[in-house]
């Protein structure tokens, strides 16, 4: 079966193609099977809440085409959240006016087979061709415990293939498997509805397969005792991040500084080879100057997510969740809500739809109001610019590299805030929701496969790319162009007394009298308490569309003001004229107050736009805009009087 397949939100499926779901418990390894049997890289994880969604893959095996639906996990077929109501009905056949599938896929995780049973015992009351799909059975021999696989099956009476996704193995006998759909056996017997007929069934299939649970890792054990105590696990954690975060900046810088030679070496090309001024302004502001002064950043964005995947792949970050449970309860949450929290790290989008999780109608408006105000991989280009504008390279706190504690400060920050906001929320927003306790498993500590790691760094690499060669690149020509336009005279020039020999002098001329200037200098009041300038406050506007739009816009006015050397223009930015003409700019409160705006600045309308899907009404996003971007300007003035205080 070749993987001619795509991903996406489930679409109803053309009429010669078998219909396949996929469920199971979270963390049961259903969306590594997904992959495996389709091809696609959905996104796999150590926490319940990543599938939140239904994922679609298409293959074929010989003249036979399927479509595999991924659904949500699901503990129990009695839904109690939004995400667990889609995978329900998507098995009655209530979704998308879709009939019920023409069989399913049934994960299990071999290591807590007993509680597997419960869901497969509901599954298989359905009535519908069920495929039980038995993964983990490495950890299982590797815990000395046992499993007759053959007894198994003959116990439920349905197929049982042992499956190792993340490692392909058993995946072409389920392929097999599943092109004899039709011929599945199914039970004699359906098994019993009620919970203690239920269970008693479960023994009896546990006992005939001969199943012995595996016995707890000594290792994990040990190591939980630290990881998890509420004093020395928050320390671990707290020292975590920390190493995260130098190791971000450190091992980034050089390839940083390589890609940013390399789009020097482009910009001098431009201007040695590009005759039209225009079409020079262009490709040498606009695209290396804006969106290649972006692309700088893909080094920092790979290998924040590269360590992200490995943190997760490791087992760490489930345990992180589990510790930020107390944390979350003293704010009136509980630790499903973290989970969604530390989704936004990618996203504030994908942490509004982990919401999904949450029972409680209350839990899920509380975090999803507050997902916006996590640190974000938009924010990260922004975060690195101005912290190195603000702290020296070679400054250092201790053994701490100062910049990398700087930018875990700005993490901390806006995980902190997204937890008050959440509790905030919560309290006054009158919801009813069902109180429901967290139950969150602990996976073993493995070694995660490389290709899950280098999938997880490639594809948040290429969604940034993807995103500055579209929505950045857009915004940064229309800013281009009004950067540069109207355009003026020779004699305009010199009778205003601009050097017209000097393009350097033009470029900034032309800047400070543009249609930019004048939309910069119009809002420029509302921004000059926080001591923004019209270039500073034409980048915020700017990052309305996306955060990383701002570095594009400074770095447009930097290549206008010193087109060998951007980086030095942006730190002896001045004012040209008015009351502070000659001053310095990017001064340290000025760009303290930049960063505790895009801390609590709800500047990405794709995030508003998800808001509104998820609560069914403008009012929440509304009110999110406007009480986020309220707060952003009272806590920059805040910061920026502070630290003007502080440093005279």
């Amino acid at each position: 079966m070749t993987g001619r397949c795509h991903g996406g939100v489930a679409a109803p499926a053309p009429p010669d193609t078998v219909r396949v779901a996929l469920l199971g418990s979270p963390n049961a390894g259903k969306t590594s099977v997904f992959n495996a049997l389709t091809g696609l890289t959905a996104k796999t994880g150590n926490y319940p809440g990543v599938t939140v969604a239904r994922y679609v893959g298409t293959c074929r095996h010989g003249d036979a085409r399927y479509t595999v639906e991924d659904l949500p996990g699901l503990y129990s077929l009695v839904p109690i959240s939004p995400d667990e109501q889609v995978a329900v009905d998507v098995l009655d056949g209530r979704r998308d006016g879709t009939d019920r599938p023409d069989a399913l896929l049934t994960v299990v995780d071999a290591t807590t087979l007993r509680r597997s049973l419960g869901l497969l015992a509901q599954v298989l009351a359905r009535g519908l061709p069920t495929c039980v799909v038995l993964t983990f059975t490495d950890e299982l021999a590797r815990g000395q415990g046992h499993l007759d696989v053959a007894a198994f099956a003959a116990a439920l009476g349905v197929p049982v293939v042992p499956v190792l996704g993340h490692r392909g193995r058993g995946v072409a006998a389920l392929r097999d498997r599943l092109a004899g759909w039709r011929e599945w056996s199914v039970p004699v017997v359906p098994p019993p509805v009620e919970p203690a007929e239920r269970d008693a069934w479960v023994d009896s299939v546990l006992d005939f397969a001969g199943y012995r649970a595996p016995q707890p890792h000594r290792a994990t054990r040990r190591i939980d005792a630290v990881l998890l105590h509420p004093l020395w696990g928050t320390l671990v954690f707290l020292a975590v991040m920390t190493l995260f975060f130098q190791t971000v900046f450190t091992l980034a810088a050089p390839l940083q500084d390589a890609v940013e030679s390399f789009f020097a070496l482009l910009g001098r090309l431009v201007d040695r080879h590009v005759d039209n001024p225009w079409l020079a302004g262009f490709l040498g502001d606009a695209l290396i100057g804006g969106v290649g002064g972006v692309l700088v950043f893909v080094p920092q964005i790979a290998l924040l997510f590269l360590l992200l995947a490995l943190l997760d792949g490791v087992g760490y970050l489930p345990r992180a969740a589990f510790l930020m449970d107390r944390v979350m309860a003293r704010v009136g949450l509980e630790g499903r809500a973290f989970v969604a929290l530390l989704s936004s790290f990618a996203c504030a989008i994908p942490g509004i739809m982990a919401t999904r999780t949450l029972p409680s109608a209350r839990d899920r408006l509380a975090t999803m109001l507050a997902a916006p105000l996590m640190t974000c991989s938009a924010r990260l280009p922004v975060y690195v610019l101005l912290i190195s504008l603000l702290v020296d390279p070679s400054a250092r706190w201790g053994p701490f590299g100062a910049q990398g504690l700087v930018m875990f400060g700005m993490y901390l920050l806006g995980a902190v805030s997204a937890m008050l906001a959440a509790g905030f929320v919560q309290r006054v927003v009158h919801r009813r929701g069902t109180a429901m306790p967290f139950y969150l498993e602990l996976p073993p500590y493995r070694l995660p496969s490389a290709r899950s790691v280098l999938v997880a760094m490639w594809d948040a690499a290429k969604s940034f790319v993807r995103k500055c060669a579209t929505i950045i690149l857009v915004t940064t020509a229309a800013l281009w162009l009004l950067l540069n336009v109207p355009q003026h005279s020779g004699a305009e020039l010199r009778a205003a007394g601009v050097d017209t020999g000097s393009p350097a002098a033009v470029s900034a001329y032309a800047v400070d009298h543009s249609y930019a200037a004048g939309l910069g200098r119009l809002v420029e009041p509302a921004f000059a308490p926080l001591g923004f300038d019209w270039r500073v406050s034409v980048g915020v506007l700017s990052a309305q569309s996306a955060r990383e739009t701002f570095v594009a816009t400074l770095g447009q006015v930097a290549a206008a003001e010193d087109p060998e050397h951007p980086t030095r223009a942006l730190r002896h930015l001045t004012y040209p004229d008015g009351p502070h003409a000659g001053q310095p700019v990017l001064t340290p409160p000025t760009v303290v107050a930049l960063l505790v705006w895009f801390a609590y600045a709800l500047q990405c309308m794709a995030t508003v736009g998800a808001i509104r899907r998820e609560t069914g009404s403008w009012k929440w996003p509304l009110a999110a805009f406007g009480c986020l971007t309220g707060l952003a300007w009272v806590l920059a003035l805040l910061a920026r009087t502070l630290t003007t205080v502080f440093l005279s």
